[in-house]
């Protein structure tokens, strides 16, 4: 692969991840006034499991396809999730690691939520994190021009 592919991968992968983050948003904005807590609606219920799924969609293309194809460009490629968290907190794309992980645990329980008293707490959990995925997006996306076309390997 060549530099060019990998930072056409890049792009494709931040191109990706913007989309994801502007249904994220729109699902942010339809839950703003949903009470996580109270009483739901079937119509609230499907808002924010929508809100819900939409965030882990995010996070995974954030951690498993921005942050591993930025890793691919400055060749350092492989490794544990880990050590893609690591790798992005070295190049500043968010100020503390604990954050990140804190996204990918909630992605995790997202994936393996069963119980409705907990999906509520989770519900909260995501409407209050939305705003830290999309600061970390935004860092990624900022990040990207550091690779100009002719960026050696």
């Amino acid at each position: 692969m060549t530099q060019a592919d990998r930072l056409a991968h890049l792009d494709n992968a931040l191109a990706a991840l913007q989309a994801a983050m502007g249904w994220l948003s729109r699902s942010s904005q339809r839950c703003r006034d949903i009470d996580p807590v109270g009483p739901l609606s079937e119509t609230d219920f499907d808002a924010l499991e929508n809100l819900t799924s939409r965030f882990a969609r995010a996070v995974d293309l954030l951690i498993h396809k921005v942050y591993r194809a930025m890793d691919a460009v400055e060749l350092d490629a492989g490794g544990s999730t880990l050590d893609v968290v690591n790798r992005a907190h070295k190049r500043g794309l968010f100020d503390d690691p604990e954050r990140i992980r804190e996204l990918k645990d909630v992605r995790n329980e997202i994936a393996h939520e069963y119980i409705l008293a907990d999906v509520r707490e989770l519900f909260a959990t995501v409407k209050a994190l939305v705003p830290e995925l999309d600061e970390a997006a935004r860092r990624a996306t900022a990040y990207r021009k550091n690779y100009p076309a002719d960026h050696p390997a």
